[in-house]
């Protein structure tokens, strides 16, 4: 079995008010073996489309190598628009050495609650993908019901919103559509992707997550 363990601590700050929660880098950050545009922070493997999107909606003109400044790069960014990162599996095991997170086994989480408790100022959450098994909403979820907190529906449209209770204040969650290229094919799917597309056939699945990614950091 092979240990996949979270390379990054939490990227969280004093005034941070939304929070990127996603599951756990590709076993390869573990292991060190990078890809030759891996940036070595928080969705960082030069495959994911979460960093590109962001770049995309605040021309921020990243740099997409191992080095120092393209990390520093990142951290600014999120330190100016108060957002950090928190992802919400600390460790798992694995038979096949991949990122799926349906092949997570012996998850350890981390004490999402208690980073809420701990920093005040958070007020939303923003999962990198949706409810499926393993997912971060499907932790997040776990978690609520064992300690018998109400995880109410805000929205059902897509990015899903809901809402909890926690430490005197309401936080509220937004599923975004995953920047995995695993999601691509339920984009493809997706009956206003599909609409959009044929009004623009240079209209792509990068195009997709860009406006929706705009409309849910720009809230």
């Amino acid at each position: 079995m092979f240990s996949h363990f979270h390379p990054y601590e939490p990227f969280l700050h004093q005034d941070t008010k939304k929070v990127i929660v996603g599951t756990l880098p590709p076993p390869r950050f573990c292991t060190k073996e990078y890809k030759i545009n891996d940036v070595l922070f928080c969705y960082g493997s030069q495959d994911g489309m979460l960093w590109k999107s962001l770049d995309r909606i605040y021309n921020l003109n990243l740099i997409y190598n191992n080095s120092q400044e393209a990390v520093n790069m990142r951290k600014e960014f999120l330190i100016s628009k108060k957002i950090g990162v928190c992802d919400i599996v600390s460790s798992c095991k694995r038979e096949k050495i991949d990122a799926s997170d349906l092949g997570m086994k012996d998850i350890i989480l981390r004490d999402i609650l208690g980073y809420i408790k701990e920093y005040k100022t958070i007020d939303t959450l923003i999962f990198t993908g949706g409810n499926s098994k393993n997912g971060p909403e499907y932790f997040l979820r776990q978690v609520l019901k064992k300690e018998k907190i109400k995880y109410e529906v805000v929205s059902s449209e897509i990015p899903k919103v809901h809402e909890f209770t926690y430490d005197n204040r309401v936080i509220r969650t937004i599923s975004l559509t995953s920047p995995s290229n695993a999601a691509n094919r339920s984009i493809g799917a997706n009956a206003l992707y599909k609409s959009k597309k044929s009004e623009n056939p240079n209209y792509s699945t990068f195009d997709f997550r860009v406006e929706q990614y705009e409309k849910v950091f720009n809230l």
